[in-house]
């Protein structure tokens, strides 16, 4: 007697336990606001108004608002707007945290596996936003120290990371299995694009600290390094970037590889070759700051765009198995 299998009946279906819509979309959130907060953050220092509070935590002696008597004009505007995103951001941090703990809770009591990992990543946002406010305080206690500086905003690009990863995995059906969807060369292709994307980032950030644009109009605090010599050296690993990113591209159309990570390739190539227009745009025009600020959103948007790809590469969840 032999058994038979029923090659008509429909594959089991594979277990969704993605977070529910409502939650991406305050995951997505808080991650726009990160991404935001260093635009306006950019302003500041792009138009001098970086001790426009010259006070932390107060805004000036005695009050935590602008006041009349302040001799900063209208940069103290320009400074207590961004402390003022700060709480909006704050808000939306502890919204996320504790709805995904709320999720977790949920999904256990209907006998669901409970998305720790997910929960973990959501308390990103809270986090940062806490060690943000610190090295802001920092910042301006230090009379705007280049280093200091350069910190707040590398630790908001941490931030942007931990917050894009939360995204992408509160859309997957589950956290295990890890399933690779490309061959491993094609996987270390993607790390090395992440490695030389932060790169070119914090070469970015140099750039900046070493030219006019100081954070404060009455304070000289940049970089000992000369602004030709590293703007130079921060396009040369916008080339490097630019090969590896054309590299990724042909290596997933010769391999077949899924078409998301191939959509997400050439999402990566379309917003770096903008990126890369308004960096020399701004570099030949004697870098008006309102480029500048184009340029930094210009850097947030690469910088999630290579982390979508690299977490393209493969898959997490439970894997619907044909009878």
């Amino acid at each position: 007697m032999s058994a038979t299998i029923d090659t008509t009946s429909p594959a089991p279906a594979a277990s969704d336990n993605r977070a529910p819509r409502w939650l991406r979309r305050l995951f997505l959130a808080n991650l726009i606001a990160q991404m935001a907060i260093v635009v306006t953050g950019g302003i500041v220092r792009l138009t001098g108004s970086g001790l426009g509070c010259p006070t932390w935590p107060e805004c000036v002696e005695g009050s935590y608002v602008p006041t009349s008597r302040q001799e900063e004009a209208w940069h103290k505007y320009v400074e207590f707007g961004n402390r003022l995103l700060t709480f909006v951001l704050a808000l939306l941090a502890v919204a996320a945290l504790v709805a995904a703990l709320s999720w977790w809770r949920r999904s256990r009591r209907e006998g669901l596996p409970g998305r720790g990992a997910v929960v973990a990543l959501g308390a990103i946002p809270l986090i940062g936003t806490v060690i943000q406010a610190v090295l802001g305080g920092i910042t301006v206690l230090t009379g705007l120290n280049p280093w200091a500086v350069a910190g707040h905003f590398l630790v908001s690009i941490l931030i942007i990371a931990g917050c894009t990863v939360l995204v992408v995995r509160a859309g997957e059906p589950g956290d295990e299995p890890v399933t690779p969807l490309v061959s491993a060369p094609i996987r270390w292709l993607g790390r090395a694009l992440v490695a030389v994307t932060f790169v070119v980032v914090v070469l970015g950030v140099v750039v900046t600290g070493s030219g006019p644009h100081s954070g404060d109009a009455d304070t000289e605090a940049r970089f000992g390094v000369d602004p030709r010599t590293v703007s130079w050296l921060h396009a040369d690993s916008v080339l490097l970037f630019l090969g590896l990113t054309v590299g990724m591209i042909v290596a997933l159309h010769v391999s077949h590889g899924p078409s998301r990570a191939r959509t997400a390739a050439w999402w990566l190539l379309g917003v770096a070759l903008a990126q890369g227009f308004v960096g020399y745009t701004q570099y030949f025009t004697g870098l008006p700051w309102v480029l500048v600020a184009i340029h930094m959103l210009g850097a947030t948007v690469v910088w999630v765009a290579v982390l979508v790809l690299l977490l393209r590469l493969r898959s997490r969840g439970a894997v619907a198995v044909a009878a």
